[in-house]
């Protein structure tokens, strides 16, 4: 039995990993590469991802990585878009295979009588030719299989091919549709056969217990959109620290990884909408209290959130050099400061206003 980490311990372990306890004076790409990914559903919130965890981050540091082909955006993890080095998805994109394949047999109704091995080669040498939007790729593979389904001729392509969506599109200041070519041939990077070896499961593995650590294998799995991971678990435990939650769970962690006192102070954060943060384990209690479930989503769109003292504490809106503060609850005047304080910051480097900008309190719903 491993001794046991409270809700606060956890939390401030978590955020430790997250680069959330202070900025770290990395650069975007190795940020990137430490935090295995960035959520992008939509196009801003890596950015401000970055910026909530980098000093001196500047949105152009993310954007000429992105025209650079250094990151790339595509869907990984649990079927969503992520910006990932070009390096961590080529070794990512592989491990989500057999739960992409999962996901086209959830359309195979649709999809009678398509040969899928072929549908992957016509579709690849498709986008390979140059890049493509989905409809036009729906539109190729139904003049192949003009009965079959076109949304499921679209999941099926999708899933079966390593898409990444090409530049400007994720590039900030900048819009573009998405165009998607594959994974390979946006970097010049040739294709890899086969599974990928047990060895890459473990890695990842670490990695993700270094940047969302102390965790259980449900909370890998719910990050990772996977299930079957606790033979790798097992596999290492002679290497990792082994502890408990307040409710009994097992959890997992690097030996020398940071968890600091339940008592170090944590700064206000803006987060944006889909920060992985709030996405990646199973239980959220350590950054959500259980009162507030529920709250940072309307339907299935994730709100910006507020941390204070490490927690979700309130909602945010921005636009221009405005930033408006919904809070769950009372705070400190103290606090109050502090979150004044980070939200001018977030305009004038965010917005490039210069000035310190207008942070006020209220509704931002109806």
């Amino acid at each position: 039995m491993g001794s046991v980490l409270d809700t606060r311990s956890l939390n401030r372990a978590t955020l430790a990993r997250q680069l959330l306890l202070s900025r770290a004076a990395l650069s975007a790409e190795d940020a990137v590469t430490h935090l295995l990914g960035l959520q992008a559903q939509n196009v801003k919130p890596p950015y401000f991802q970055l910026h909530a965890r980098l000093a001196g981050f500047r949105p152009a540091a993310l954007a000429e990585l992105m025209e650079s082909r250094k990151v790339v955006r595509m869907v990984t993890m649990r079927s969503t878009i992520h910006t990932h080095t070009a390096h961590d998805a080529l070794t990512l994109r592989p491990l989500v295979q057999a739960a992409r394949d999962r996901e086209v047999n959830v359309f195979r109704k649709g999809l009678v009588g398509v040969d899928l091995e072929r549908l992957g080669e016509l579709a690849r040498a498709f986008v390979e030719a140059e890049p493509r939007t989905m409809g036009e790729i729906r539109a190729e593979l139904l003049t192949h299989w003009p009965d079959a389904d076109p949304q499921s001729l679209s999941v099926a392509a999708r899933c079966r091919l390593p898409l990444v969506q090409v530049t400007p599109r994720g590039v900030w200041g900048r819009s573009g549709q998405v165009r998607l070519t594959t994974l390979q041939q946006w970097t010049g990077t040739p294709a890899a056969g086969g599974a990928p070896p047990a060895h890459a499961v473990e890695d990842v593995v670490l990695r993700y217990l270094g940047a969302f650590g102390p965790a259980s294998v449900k909370d890998m799995q719910t990050w990772a959109g996977l299930t079957r991971l606790r033979e790798a678990f097992e596999r290492l435990r002679p290497r990792l620290a082994v502890f408990r939650d307040e409710n009994g769970v097992e959890l997992f962690d690097l030996p020398d990884a940071p968890r600091p006192d339940a008592a170090t102070p944590a700064p206000p954060r803006f987060l944006p909408e889909y920060d992985n943060l709030l996405l990646s384990h199973a239980d959220r209690t350590r950054v959500i209290a259980p009162g507030l479930k529920g709250r940072t989503w309307t339907g299935n769109q994730s709100h910006r959130t507020l941390l204070v003292d490490g927690f979700v504490a309130g909602l945010w809106h921005w636009e221009e050099a405005s930033l408006t503060v919904e809070l769950f609850g009372k705070v400190s005047k103290a606090e109050k400061e502090h979150i004044v304080a980070e939200g001018e910051r977030v305009i004038a480097e965010m917005a490039g206003s210069g000035g310190p900008g207008h942070v006020r309190f209220g509704s931002i719903h109806g």
